[in-house]
């Protein structure tokens, strides 16, 4: 089966410290190469090294970044026909993680920006042909929801950023995944008041809004899935962190090869954590994750 991710490609900057600065203050850090990023790209990376067959819509510019960028979409064997390559410069995310592995990242759209309308529009062929369309929030809502209108197959949504979007564009999402807090944030955004975040009544209340299905990743507490099965939840291994940039990203590319695989929503959800902690235990975010070849962490019996 065909995914198609219709999103990011971003050069990731990132710096690491012994801990998060506060506001106002300055830290001492310390630096890495510009390394492969962009919630698309990272879950496009994440499938086709483990064995799907992928193609990537999205823009790149023609900067040095680039090259960087396009580095792991290149050794996966991702489909890049459907890569714009444009005058604006190529997206970028500057990360700041500490010692203890969480991170803080901060986007500039650049080429992703160009990813519109008009511009998935001329992807229509390739887009209304895959057998799941993957989307996520780094490309313009019209883009994002005009990939929906023309896809023929299953819609997966990562609404991450939460960006405004059409309503009834990101209904279609079968599964939509989300961590706790973006799924507050959409429950918001489609006027839902709900109190706490318990994930149990964020993943129902969303159900009721209407999605089909709803993944919430919990971190290091692994997944929750409620579908018309009823809800599974899904222990994660556990590792030690070094760096969870992307990890979330892994989990979705890893998630969206098992369902084009034939796997069951909870069933694909219980290998995407595997996935998702064996990227924690490495740094970066594409170079992080495992090829079919790599052994996958384990849960604990207990």
């Amino acid at each position: 089966m065909t995914i198609v991710v219709v999103g990011s490609v971003n050069a990731d900057v990132t710096v690491n410290v012994a801990r998060h600065p506060h506001p106002g203050e300055t830290l001492m850090g310390r630096g890495n190469p510009v390394t492969a990023g962009g919630k698309g790209a990272n879950q496009a990376v994440a499938a086709a090294q483990l064995g799907a067959h992928v193609a990537l819509v999205g823009a790149v510019g023609r900067d040095p970044n680039a090259e960087p960028a396009l580095t792991n979409l290149l050794s996966s064997g991702t489909d890049l026909s459907a890569l714009a390559r444009t005058g604006e410069l190529t997206g970028m995310a500057m990360i700041t993680v500490s010692d203890d592995g969480e991170n803080s990242i901060i986007v500039v759209p650049g080429a992703n920006a160009l990813v519109d309308a008009e511009y998935v529009s001329s992807h229509a062929e390739i887009i209304s042909g895959a057998d799941i369309v993957l989307l996520q929030g780094e490309i313009p809502a019209d883009g994002f929801a005009q990939a929906i209108s023309l896809a023929q197959g299953r819609v997966v949504v990562n609404l991450a950023p939460v960006i405004e979007v059409d309503r009834e564009a990101l209904l279609q999402a079968n599964p939509l995944i989300a961590n706790e807090h973006e799924a507050s944030l959409i429950l918001e955004q489609l006027g839902i008041a709900i109190t706490g975040e318990e994930p149990a009544a964020l993943a129902a209340a969303l159900r009721e809004a209407g999605f089909a299905s709803v993944v919430l990743t919990l971190g290091a507490a692994g997944a929750l899935v409620v579908d018309e099965t009823g809800e599974h939840v899904v222990p994660s291994p556990r590792v030690k962190a070094v760096d969870t940039t992307g990890a979330g990203d892994a989990f979705v590319g890893a998630l969206v090869y098992r369902v084009a695989e034939g796997d069951s929503l909870s069933d694909a959800a219980a290998f995407a954590v595997k996935v998702g902690a064996f990227a924690c235990t490495g740094r970066g975010a594409q170079a992080s994750y495992p090829t079919s070849a790599d052994e996958l962490p384990s849960v604990s019996a207990s």
